[in-house]
């Protein structure tokens, strides 16, 4: 019977420690009733407690209530929703939509639209650079007929101000807003082209030579390193955002698709639609190690980081008759959640 109790206080022991020892843990899943459908971005607005999430399988944008994890409301009738910006100063979400080729925007409660830029096929990320009350937004398929582009927004005015040509379809937008400066992921190209958002051109082509399809990008102000996550292969390269160097490199899933950078643990999350969040940890010498890996669900290959929260949103499709839900993990430092 000792023996027994022993081996049970073991077991519950190393369960106990390797939950501990992991960098995220689940918090809370939020359902996403009759939903059933893939995803693309979210977006956050922290005071009023929604999340935005892109449900592009479903031409739809879905508004949580973070306080309720109910669903407050749906825009409906849309292509093929990609990116989306939430601006706190003006109560307006932007959303790019991909099959309609044009960016968006919706006010009020409940959001309804307030007007519309055309833009092009496969319309696609964004970035917005509050200071500046700008909005830099990927479009194009990089063909002919819609060459690859990088719209500037002005949303004060809501209007295009400039297009600045890349070489093959944006896939990733990330701005230092100390310097200034928009950094995009090129990834037919394996390369990444740096804006300034002062002179509304490009300055620099960045060439990546470890790897290829760079499609996600996250940026790391203090030590002014640009993560960029490849696919081909699987890699994670951290770059010098001054330089463009690449400083340091770790394998990754292959299947890579969303990347955020947590300043406060100074951590990489790395989101795959394999199903499975990578997380790497960046030491006082710009070094990456890796954390391990958290599993999440197959299709699960876009979410958001909310740093005020200490919160990894996961989008995870609805697959085998069971809904789509939103996962929400956890930070965990030396074993305490965050």
């Amino acid at each position: 019977m000792k023996k027994i109790f022993a081996l049970c206080l073991f077991f519950s022991f190393a369960a106990s420690y390797a939950q501990s020892t992991l960098p995220l843990v689940l918090n809370r899943t939020i359902g996403l009733p009759g939903a059933s459908t893939k995803f693309d971005h979210l977006a956050i607005d922290e005071e009023g407690n929604r999340l935005f999430v892109a449900a592009t399988g479903a031409h739809a944008v879905e508004v949580i209530d973070l306080k309720t994890n109910m669903v407050l409301e749906i825009i409906t009738g849309l292509g093929k929703p990609h990116g989306l910006a939430w601006d706190a100063a003006t109560g307006c979400l932007y959303m790019a939509d991909g099959a309609l080729g044009e960016l968006r925007v919706y006010k009020g409660a409940p959001l309804s639209l307030a007007g519309t830029i055309k833009l092009s096929e496969d319309a696609d990320d964004m970035v917005f650079d509050e200071a500046h009350h700008l909005l830099f937004v990927g479009h194009g398929t990089g063909e002919a007929a819609t060459p690859a582009e990088v719209a500037v927004i002005d949303t004060r005015r809501f209007r295009l101000l400039a297009n600045l040509p890349v070489a093959t379809h944006p896939e990733a937008l990330e701005i230092d807003t100390k310097s200034q400066r928009v950094f995009v992921n090129v990834a037919e190209s394996n390369e990444v082209a740096v804006i300034d958002t002062k002179t509304k051109a490009i300055t620099a082509h960045w060439k990546l030579t470890k790897a290829a399809d760079n499609v996600p990008l996250a940026f790391d102000g203090m030590d002014q390193l640009l993560f960029v996550a490849c696919r081909k292969p699987g890699m994670l390269i951290a770059l010098d955002a001054k330089t463009g160097k690449e400083v340091t490199s770790l394998p990754s899933a292959a299947g890579v698709d969303d990347l955020f950078y947590d300043s406060a643990l100074r951590r990489v999350y790395l989101i795959s639609g394999t199903g499975e969040v990578d997380a790497f940890q960046v030491d006082a010498s710009k070094t990456l190690h890796s954390l391990g890996v958290v599993q999440t669900a197959a299709g699960a290959k876009t979410g958001l980081y909310a740093p005020a929260r200490n919160l990894l949103y996961v989008a995870v499709p609805g697959a085998d008759g069971h809904a789509s839900e939103i996962r929400v993990y956890a930070t965990v430092k030396n074993g305490i959640t965050q």
